[in-house]
C-alpha cells in the first residue's frame, strides 16, 4: 500500500489525492494465460479525506467520463470488506461490478496500522486493465490496444510469464525467509531512529517477501500468524511515529473541522380538514444509505419490526398497521393511519409522607405546596394512602396532555436510528455508526415533513430513486405517494415480493432453454440476490459447453459463490447445462450486460480449468509430500506431519468406534485426506477442500469407499452441514479433529474469551456433530490419550483433561442450544459426558422424563435416591467398606438389601434413562420402609458403618448414568 495512502489516512489532516501505481500480487500469477488476472496490474488510486458526502455519485460520474455508459451497463456495489492483517488495516465497502466484472475496490478505511481512524478516509481503487477491456470490448488483457501500434500483450506478456515463473516456481524459499528477517530488522532500526517513511518502505518490502513465500506455498497457519504479528507490530509503530512527527510539524496541511450541525427547521404541520386533532394520516420514514450488505438488510428490518411497534406504544400513538421493508439502499417504516396526537394519560404520583405534607394544624406544608406546584395540581386534589409498610403518603393524579405526533417523533426518531446495531458497523464522518454511510432521511406524516436531525443530516420530504434514472432525486408530496414513486421506477420495496418476482422470472427464463433449477438448492443464493438489487432484471447467459468437462462442483462454486449466478440443470438431473442466470439492477442494455457477464464467467472458468489441468498432471498421492512446505503449527510441525498422525490414529479409532473391518480404507483415506490442500484448485478455492480430494481420488482409481472418506474427512464444515456417513469417513473425520484438539491445546493454543485463531470451538463442535449424528460409541479420554503420544511435544494428563473439559463445555452448549434444560444436561454430563453420543441421547431422555412433572417416574425414583445420597454425602462414607449381612438387625434393611442385589444385577452403564428408572423403581417402597423403621445413625459404630455402606451402594446405582444432585428438587 502506497505511503500516500497508508500514512496519510492517519491523523487529523485532510488529504485528497489520486495517482496511478503498479500493483504486484504474486499469487495472481497465471503465466499470462488467464484473460483477467495478472501478477502485475495497474491501478488508479483515489483517497478522499474527509468524506465529501457524495463519493458514490462522484465515482459513477468518473465512469461516465471514462466512457462507461452507466445507463447501459449493470453497475453494482457488492459487499467486499477489505482487510490487510499485515498492516493492521481494515475497512468496509464494496467491489464495484460492471456486468459481473470487478473493476473497482471502494472502501471506507476504519483502521490503519492498528490505529482507529478518527477521520475515516475513502479509498477508491480503479482496476485500469479491466476498465480498458470493458471500454475496448476485448476478452483478454493481452488484446488491450495500449497504443495505436502496440497491444498490452506485446508490451507486457514476457514480463508476465517470467515473473509468474519466478513467483510460483523459482523464488528461493530459504532466501526469501532470510530477506524477511533482514527487512524486519532494518524497519525496526529505522523506527528507533524516528524515521517512519523509510521504515514503512522496508515494511512494504517485508510484506512483498511474505506474499512471495505465500505464493510458493511455504507459509503454514502458525507461521502466517507469526508473520502477521511481526508486520502488524511494525505497522503500529510506523503509524504512531508518523502521527507524532506530523504533530511535531504542526500539521502543515491543517486539521479537518468537525462536521457542521444541520440548521434547525420549524415543522409546518398539515392543516386539518376538519379542525380535529384526532385525525390520522399515513407515516413514512425512509433511511437512505449506500448499499447495505444483504445480511444487514435483513438485520435492519428485523430490528425495526420489533422496535417501531414498541416505540409507538410507549409514545401512546395510535395506528392501524406497520410495515417494515427494505432494499439495499433504503429501509422504510410505513405506518398506516398514525394518530396526529398522543393519547392523554393519567399518572398517580407519590408525594411526601403525610406527616411531612401537613403541619400539626393540618395546613399544607411547603413540601406539599412544592410537590403540587411542580406537577401542576391543586393542593386540595391530593389524597392520602398508606404503602405496604403502613407509611402514609400523599398522592396526586396528574393528567398528561397528548402532544402533537410531529413534536414527539422529531425527538424520538434520532434515538431509534441510534439504537440500530449491525454485526459490523462503520463510521464515515463524525461519531455516528451504521452498516454503511447514511445519505438521506425522509420522514412524512401525511403532507408534513418531520425535520429530525441525525448523522449530520435533516430529514426532508425527498427520496432517491435509481442512480441511472433521469431524475434520481424525487420530492414526495404526501406519504401516500411514496410507494407509487418507487413503483414507477420498478423499485420493489417488499423483500417478499422482490424475492417472489425474481424467482418467477428465473423459472420462466430457465424454461426458455429447457432448464430446471430446484428452488431448495437455490434458496440461499436467492435470498442473497434479493437483497443485492432493488429493481431486478433477469438476464440469461451462456457459456462454452466445453467447460462442462470440469467437475460440476467447481463450475457451481464459481457461478454461485463468486458471481452470484444461478446455474441451470437438465430437468430431472443434476447435470449442468451451458447456461446461467444473473440478476441485474434497474434498466440496462440486456445484450451489453449479457456479453459482459459471459466474458467474466469465461475468464473464471478458464482460471478454474488452468488449476484443474495443472492438478491432473500428477496423482493425488504426490501432492501429500508438498504438505511438508506448509507449517501447521510451530510446535506441531507441518501439515504432512499432521497427515501422518491422523493416519496413525485411524488404526486405533477404527476398532474403538466399532468399524475395525474398515480400517484399511480409513488408513488409505487418511493418507490422502489433506493432500488436496496442496493442489492449485483448492489453493484458489479453499471451500472445495475435500471435494477436490474425492474427485482426484476417483480419477486415480481409488476405491469408492476411500474416495468418499477423503471428502467426508472435512465434514462438517459448518453448523448444519452434512455429516460423514461412511464408516471410513467417520473414522478419518474424528481422527483429524481429535489430533487438532490434543495438539493445539497441548501447544498452548486453546481459545480465549475473545479469540479462537485456530477455530478449535468449531473443531470441537464438528467432532460432537459427527459422534452424535452417527451414534458413534466413543470414549473421549481414551481417544485423546491415544492421540497424545503421537504429538511431537509432550502432552500431560493435565492437558488431556483440559481437552476433555473443553469438549464437554462445547457439548453442554450444543445440548442446551438444542432445547434441553441446563439441569438435565449437567445431570447427564457428570456421568456420561465422556461418551458424547450416549450423553446427548440420555439428555433428551431425561428432559422427556422431567417434562412429566412430579407425578412421573423420575420424580418418584429421585425421591427414593435423595435420602440415601444426602446421608452418604454428609457422612463421607468410606467407599472400601463392605456390607455385612450379619449386622442387619431389622427386617426392612434385609428387604432393602435383597431388592438392591436384584436391581444392581440389572443396571448397566449403557442403559437408557427410561430403563434405569423402571429398573430402580422397585427400590421406592423398600427405601421408604427402611427410613420409617431403621435408625441409621445408631450408637453401635459397626452397625452404623454397615448401614451407611449399604446406602452408599444404593446411591451409587446411578453412577455412569446420571447425577441426581444436578436436578431441581433433589
Amino acid at each position: 500500500m502506497n505511503p500516500a495512502t497508508f500514512l496519510r489516512v492517519n491523523g487529523p489532516e485532510p488529504w485528497n489525492v489520486c495517482y496511478p501505481e503498479p500493483s504486484v500480487r504474486p499469487d495472481d500469477s497465471r503465466y499470462g494465460n488467464n484473460p483477467n488476472r495478472v501478477q502485475r496490474h495497474t491501478q488508479f488510486q483515489v483517497i478522499m479525506k474527509p468524506d465529501p458526502g457524495n463519493p458514490q455519485e462522484l465515482y459513477l460520474g468518473s465512469l461516465e467520463a471514462l466512457g462507461i455508459d452507466t445507463r447501459a451497463h449493470d453497475i453494482r456495489f457488492v459487499e467486499d470488506n477489505w482487510e490487510a492483517p499485515v498492516l493492521g488495516a481494515w475497512g468496509l465497502g464494496w467491489e464495484v461490478w460492471c456486468d459481473g466484472q470487478e473493476i473497482t475496490q471502494f472502501t471506507y478505511f476504519q483502521q490503519a496500522g492498528g490505529q482507529p481512524l478518527a477521520h475515516p478516509a475513502i479509498e477508491i481503487t480503479y482496476g485500469l486493465e479491466r476498465i480498458l477491456m470493458a471500454l475496448q470490448g476485448v476478452k483478454h488483457f493481452k488484446d488491450i490496444q495500449y497504443t495505436p501500434s502496440m497491444t498490452y500483450g506485446e508490451l507486457f506478456m514476457q514480463n508476465e510469464y517470467e515473473m509468474s515463473c519466478y513467483n510460483l516456481d523459482e523464488a528461493n524459499i530459504e532466501g526469501q525467509r532470510q530477506r524477511f528477517d533482514l527487512y524486519q530488522q532494518e524497519a525496526q532500526r529505522l523506527l528507533d531512529k524516528r524515521l517512519p517513511v523509510p521504515a514503512y518502505d522496508h515494511l512494504l518490502k517485508l510484506s512483498h517477501t511474505f506474499n512471495l513465500l505465500d505464493a510458493r506455498g511455504a507459509v503454514g497457519l502458525t507461521e502466517r500468524a507469526d508473520c502477521f504479528a511481526a508486520m502488524r507490530n511494525l505497522a503500529r509503530q510506523v503509524t504512531g511515529l508518523w502521527m507524532a512527527r506530523r504533530e511535531e510539524l504542526g500539521h502543515p496541511l491543517g486539521v479537518i473541522p468537525p462536521p457542521p450541525e444541520p440548521e434547525p427547521v420549524t415543522i409546518q404541520p398539515e392543516a386539518s380538514t376538519s379542525g380535529r386533532t384526532d385525525e390520522a394520516a399515513d407515516f413514512v420514514l425512509e433511511i437512505g444509505s449506500e448499499e447495505l450488505p444483504p445480511q444487514d438488510v435483513m438485520t435492519a428490518v428485523q430490528q425495526l419490526r420489533v422496535k417501531v411497534p414498541a416505540l409507538l406504544d410507549r409514545l401512546r400513538l395510535g395506528y392501524a398497521d406497520i410495515q417494515i421493508e427494505a432494499t439495499p439502499r433504503r429501509v422504510a417504516v410505513m405506518v398506516s393511519q398514525l394518530a396526529r396526537q398522543q393519547r392523554g394519560a393519567q399518572d398517580q404520583l407519590r408525594g411526601p409522607p403525610a406527616k411531612v405534607a401537613y403541619g400539626p394544624d393540618g395546613s399544607p406544608s411547603k413540601a406539599l405546596q412544592g410537590f403540587c406546584k411542580k406537577n401542576g395540581v391543586p393542593v386540595g386534589s391530593v389524597t392520602r394512602q398508606a404503602d405496604s409498610k403502613g407509611t402514609e403518603y400523599v398522592w396526586a393524579l396528574v393528567e398528561q396532555q397528548g402532544r402533537p405526533t410531529s413534536e414527539v417523533l422529531v425527538v424520538e426518531l434520532p434515538l431509534l436510528l441510534a439504537s440500530m446495531t449491525f454485526k459490523r458497523s462503520m463510521r464515515w464522518r463524525g461519531s455516528t455508526a451504521y452498516s454503511r454511510p447514511l445519505r438521506w432521511l425522509m420522514a412524512l406524516h401525511g403532507a408534513t415533513a418531520l425535520p429530525f436531525s441525525y448523522a449530520g443530516m435533516t430529514a426532508t420530504d425527498v427520496t432517491r430513486l435509481l442512480r441511472n434514472s433521469p431524475d434520481p432525486i424525487h420530492q414526495v408530496a404526501h406519504s401516500s405517494h411514496y410507494l407509487g414513486a418507487l413503483q414507477r421506477q420498478n423499485i420493489v420495496l417488499s423483500i417478499e415480493d422482490r424475492q417472489q418476482l425474481i424467482w418467477e422470472a428465473v423459472e420462466a427464463t430457465a424454461g426458455l432453454v429447457g432448464a430446471h433449477l430446484p428452488q431448495a438448492a437455490a434458496q440461499e443464493l436467492l435470498e442473497e440476490v434479493t437483497n443485492l438489487v432493488e429493481a431486478p432484471t433477469v438476464v440469461l447467459g451462456d457459456f462454452d459447453p466445453a467447460f462442462l468437462s470440469l467437475p460440476k462442483e467447481v463450475l457451481v462454486m464459481v457461478m454461485r459463490k463468486h458471481q452470484r449466478y444461478f446455474p441451470l440443470y437438465k430437468p430431472g438431473s443434476q447435470d449442468l447445462l451451458p447456461h446461467f442466470i444473473t440478476v441485474a439492477n434497474g434498466p440496462i442494455d440486456v445484450p451489453t450486460v449479457k456479453g459482459g457477464n459471459e466474458a467474466v464467467l469465461r475468464a473464471r472458468f478458464q482460471d478454474a480449468q488452468f488449476f484443474f489441468q495443472e492438478d491432473l498432471k500428477r496423482p493425488l498421492a504426490e501432492f501429500r509430500p508438498l504438505l511438508a512446505g506448509t507449517l501447521f503449527q510451530k510446535d506441531l510441525g507441518t501439515l504432512l506431519d499432521k497427515s501422518k498422525r491422523v493416519e496413525q490414529l485411524t488404526s486405533f479409532l477404527a476398532s474403538h468406534v466399532g468399524h475395525a473391518s474398515h480400517q484399511a480404507a480409513a488408513e488409505a483415506a487418511a493418507r490422502l485426506a489433506l493432500a488436496d490442500l496442496a493442489t492449485a484448485t483448492v489453493t484458489e478455492m479453499t471451500a472445495l477442500a475435500g471435494v477436490m480430494g474425492r474427485i482426484y481420488a476417483q480419477r486415480q482409481g481409488e476405491a469408492p469407499e476411500v474416495a468418499q472418506a477423503v471428502f467426508e474427512s472435512v465434514l462438517p464444515r459448518h453448523m448444519g452441514d452434512e455429516l460423514p456417513r461412511s464408516p471410513a469417513g467417520i473414522i478419518v473425520s474424528v481422527a483429524d479433529k481429535v489430533d487438532s484438539l490434543v495438539g493445539l491445546i497441548g501447544a498452548g493454543c486453546a481459545p480465549s474469551a475473545n479469540a479462537d485463531p485456530f477455530g478449535l470451538r468449531r473443531t470441537a463442535n464438528g467432532l460432537l456433530q459427527v459422534l452424535i449424528g452417527n451414534q458413534v460409541p466413543f470414549d473421549l479420554p481414551i481417544a485423546l490419550a491415544q492421540a497424545a503420544p503421537l504429538q511431537p511435544i509432550p502432552i500431560s494428563e493435565h492437558q488431556i483433561q483440559q481437552v476433555v473439559d473443553f469438549v464437554l463445555r462445547r457439548l453442554e452448549q450444543v445440548l442446551v442450544d438444542g432445547g434441553t434444560s441446563i439441569e438435565a444436561v449437567r445431570a447427564v454430563l457428570r456421568q456420561r459426558g465422556n461418551s458424547p453420543a450416549l450423553a446427548a441421547e440420555s439428555a433428551q431422555q431425561l428432559q422427556a422424563e422431567l417434562s412429566k412433572g412430579e407425578g412421573g417416574p423420575l420424580s418418584r425414583v429421585m425421591a427414593a435416591f435423595a435420602r440415601p445420597t444426602r446421608l452418604v454425602n454428609s457422612q463421607k462414607v468410606d467407599p472400601t467398606t463392605q456390607v455385612d449381612e450379619q449386622l442387619f438387625q431389622e427386617e426392612e434393611e434385609k428387604q432393602l438389601h435383597r431388592v438392591y442385589r436384584q436391581v444392581v444385577s440389572q443396571v448397566n452403564r449403557d442403559m437408557s434413562i427410561q430403563d434405569f428408572l423402571t429398573t430402580t423403581s422397585v427400590l421406592i417402597a423398600p427405601v421408604d420402609a427402611y427410613f420409617d423403621k431403621v435408625f441409621v445413625m445408631t450408637d453401635d459404630q459397626h452397625v452404623k458403618k454397615n448401614r451407611l455402606a449399604m446406602l452408599r451402594q444404593i446411591a451409587a446405582l446411578s453412577d455412569g448414568i446420571l447425577d441426581f444432585t444436578q436436578l431441581p428438587g433433589f
